[in-house]
């Protein structure tokens, strides 16, 4: 069965006759999250079925006192910092505190659509130091890595780059590490395996015999690979399924991969929820140290910030749905978040609130 030949009523049926006991399995995508909750996807699956949302939003996972320092870093003098939309609502750990608030502040803070436009920004402010926040897994690591590569060639002396940029393998094993961790299978996320390819989540049945899906961004993907999955699980047969054939190699992509190797290397990261995970970040290599911000800056790192009654961090790691955080859709809504999973366009809570689906 595939999703161009199987209707979504027929997958519907098919995932109805498996009969599992309850089972909960998790997407870690952004773009998965929102489409799963626009179309409705929980709402058609078996009770005793149970979709979780992992930590597959790039904002999401940035930690609340990595935040804090971008913004010490925006009230800098003759620094202008650039980065995605979303990027410029997250707040600190204070609410309301985020890199909008310190434009309107004073602060140089520009919104741009791929890292080479921050290289066009600093051609055109040489009097400046642009940074540009570089946030992503592996599907935009290639983009930040070429602008790396441009400015490099262009000699362009005033741009540099504050890798924030995260690989989804150590996260996923973090996450397996948890003591309540009870998940049984995962969707994978279609865009990373454009790079990674099938082989990048390979780990997932040979060491821990977990189940594995890559799954398009259709209704219609998603369902059919719900159905894998569990139809995985009901067998005890797990292993990779590649439902997103129409993009996604056996390989990946090996220019992507390449572009990787020569500009970054794995570095211990923070992630919002799941702590420290050892070779989790990408840092820039040492021969391309004079584009990495944080050196060039001496970034401060700031303390952790005390606890707050957000709980992004449960929600990002299956812990908790959107709406069993005591802040969801009362204190914290799209026009005044609290967290970054209700800023961020694939944050869970945002999706959850659109679409008042959990």
């Amino acid at each position: 069965m595939s999703s161009r030949d199987a209707s979504a009523e027929k997958i519907i049926r098919a995932i109805h006759a498996l009969q599992l006991p309850p089972v909960q399995i998790m997407e870690v995508c952004g773009t998965h999250t929102m489409a799963i909750a626009e179309a409705g996807i929980r709402s058609v699956l078996p009770e005793t079925v149970k979709l979780l949302s992992g930590p597959g939003c790039p904002v999401c996972v940035t930690p609340a006192e990595v935040i804090d320092s971008v913004l010490e870093l925006a009230m800098e003098k003759d620094v202008i910092v650039s980065s995605y939309g979303d990027m410029l609502r997250v707040p600190g750990s204070r609410p309301g505190d985020s890199l909008q608030r310190r434009r309107a502040l004073g602060a140089r803070v520009e919104l741009v659509y791929s890292p080479v436009d921050a290289i066009g920004l600093a051609e055109a402010n040489p009097d400046k130091q642009v940074v540009f926040l570089g946030v992503g897994f592996e599907t935009t690591a290639p983009g930040t890595a070429a602008a790396v590569l441009t400015a490099q060639e262009r000699g362009v002396k005033n741009f540099t780059v504050w890798s924030m940029l995260k690989t989804v393998e150590p996260a996923l094993r973090a996450l397996m590490a948890m003591e309540d961790f009870a998940v049984r299978g995962f969707l994978c996320p279609g865009h990373v395996a454009t790079i990674l390819g099938e082989k990048g989540f390979a780990f997932l049945p040979e060491e821990y015999a977990m189940p594995a899906v890559i799954s398009g961004f259709e209704p219609e993907d998603i369902l059919l690979s719900i159905y894998l999955l569990l139809r995985q699980i009901a067998e005890d047969r797990p292993r990779v399924q590649n439902e997103y054939t129409r993009a996604v190699s056996r390989e990946g992509n090996r220019l992507a991969q390449e572009m990787l190797r020569r500009c970054f290397e794995p570095r211990t990261d923070l992630w919002r929820g799941l702590g420290q995970i050892e070779a989790s970040g990408l840092g820039l290599r040492e021969e391309l140290a004079a584009f990495d911000a944080e050196r060039r800056f001496t970034v401060a790192h700031l303390p952790a910030p005390q606890p707050t009654a957000c709980r992004c961090g449960e929600v990002i790691t299956g812990r908790m749905s959107s709406c069993e955080c005591p802040l969801f859709g009362t204190r914290c809504t799209p026009e005044d978040p609290v967290g970054p999973c209700m800023v961020s366009s694939e944050g869970a809570c945002a999706a959850a609130y659109k679409y008042q689906t959990v």
